[in-house]
This record gives C-alpha cells, structure tokens and sequence, in this order.
C-alpha cells in the first residue's frame, strides 16, 4: 500500500542525529521509528593518538591538518581537554593551515575559534575535497589526517601521489550497536513490507543494515524490498552509492544535503505517489 507521509511507517537509522531527524519528520506530519545501525567508540588509543597529533603540532612538523568529520574534530578537543592541554592544542592548530571535508568539523573548530582555511563545497564528499586541495601544493609537505569512523584509503593516495607525507589519525570506529535486535527487527519489518519508508544518511548504516540482514539469510530479500515495496531515501552521493553496490536505487534524492531537504523531499515524494493512486 502506498500511504501519504502522515500515515506512513518511516524507519530511520541515525543514531547521533536521531532526535533532530525524527523531530523533523514530526514536523512535516510524519510518524518516525528510529533504530541506530550505528556506534560511534573510541580506540583504546585514541587519547594516545590525540596526544600524539598534538606533539607533532607543537614540534612544528605538520603544515596542515585535514578533519574529515564534526565527531573526530570533537574527539580530538575531548581527549586534549581531559589531558588539561586544550589551550596548548588550540594554540598549535592556529599555526597550521586548517582544512576541513564538510560544515560539521568547521562549526566544531569555529566554536573554539579557530579559523578554517579551505573547505570542500557541497556535498562535502572526499571528492569535492580533493577538488578544493588541487591548487594547493602539497609537495613536501607534511599533513595530519583525521579520519572518520574508518581509514579513507583514496584521500591518503591522492595525498601521498602529490607529494605530501600524511600522519593519520583515527579517534573513533565504526561499530554495530551492542543490541542490534531492534536491528533485526527492522530487517524483518522491511521485507514484509511493513516499513512505508526508509531514511539514510550515511554508507556505514547501509553497510550495517546488509550485514545484519545478511546474518538474519534475508539480504536478497531486503535489496528486493527496497526496490520494490520501500520508498528509499538517501542523503549524499556517498550514501547512495553504497546502496547501488547492494542493487538499490534510492528513490528520494534532495538537492542539497542536509536533513531538512531530506525530508522535505520524503514528504513531497510520498503524497505525490499517494496522490496518484486511483481514488476507490
């Protein structure tokens, strides 16, 4: 059954964004269930890590340092802090050039007034990065990366074919949630068809989503479903791209992305295709 987006049943996986995302669903008259498909956790070195990035700052060995996401910009002032050294760090970093994938890392590092001096356009993906660094010379020159919740391979051999030395830094991972029953619930609820929606924001919670899906012996089920019987929505080329490698096209692509276009175009999407079914 096709439902307008007041009466749909819309599942989304964020877990850090959750509230605002369901917040906004609400707002445009939908109903959310949200299930993270996401842990964001420290290594058992990150503090180490972070002390590590700031030694190389104070030493003057780093000409730049790359934040790839607003969570590793936020553990790195975390984990300084705790260390009572967050002036030291702040200090150091206004003697770099900073550069920063998307929004997120740039809001975080604004706050602490630090200024940022190359930012990717939208969509804020690795490529529009590597688009904003290719008028800077990187040869001989020495840069700190911090990851996000996995090491990005293709931003360190760009990096590294322009001359460029890179310390990496990874200060969270990527993990299933502890309890991934609702998880599975979920999976179960898709394939049955009792799931009108879905919201994705990033390639990790489709990553995630198969893989549990997978475990459950359904994941041929779950791509035929998401073609067939969901509406699929998808925030960024990344996290659409990640859906194409499991056979999905998403059906709900905004212009921009952020949540708010995001479910704005959901909302559109859905009472258009209420609309048109033929009145009984």
């Amino acid at each position: 059954m096709i439902r307008g987006f007041a009466e749909a049943e819309i599942a989304v996986l964020e877990a850090r964004m959750s509230g605002e995302l369901a917040h906004l669903i609400a707002r445009h008259g939908g109903h959310a269930r949200c299930i993270p498909a996401v842990r964001e956790v420290p290594p058992a070195d990150a503090a180490q890590q972070a002390l590590t990035l700031l030694g190389e700052l104070q030493a003057r060995r780093l000409d730049a340092v790359i934040f790839s996401t607003g969570v590793g910009a936020s553990a790195l002032l975390r984990e300084i802090e705790q260390q009572d050294q967050l002036p030291e760090l702040l200090d150091a970093l206004k003697q770099v050039t900073i550069i920063c994938r998307g929004p997120k890392p740039a809001t975080v590092l604004k706050r602490h007034g630090l200024p940022v001096h190359i930012s990717a356009r939208e969509p804020h993906t690795t490529e529009e990065l590597l688009d904003a660094l290719e008028e800077v010379e990187l040869r001989g020159r020495r840069l700190a990366l911090l990851h996000y919740g996995e090491r990005n391979a293709r931003l360190v051999a760009y990096l590294q074919e322009r001359g460029a030395s890179v310390a990496e830094f990874c200060l969270y991972e990527w993990k299933l949630p502890e309890d991934t029953s609702p998880l599975r619930q979920l999976v179960h609820d898709l394939c049955a068809g009792q799931v009108d929606a879905l919201v994705l924001t990033s390639q990790v919670q489709v990553r995630h989503l198969f893989q549990v899906a997978e475990q459950e012996g359904r994941s041929q089920a779950l791509a035929q479903a998401l073609r067939e019987q969901v509406t699929v929505a998808s925030i960024g080329p990344t996290c659409s791209e990640a859906l194409l490698q499991y056979g999905v096209r998403p059906h709900v692509v905004p212009e921009h992305p952020r949540m708010g276009h995001l479910v704005k175009a959901l909302s559109h999407y859905l009472e258009d295709r209420s609309r048109a079914l033929p009145s009984s």
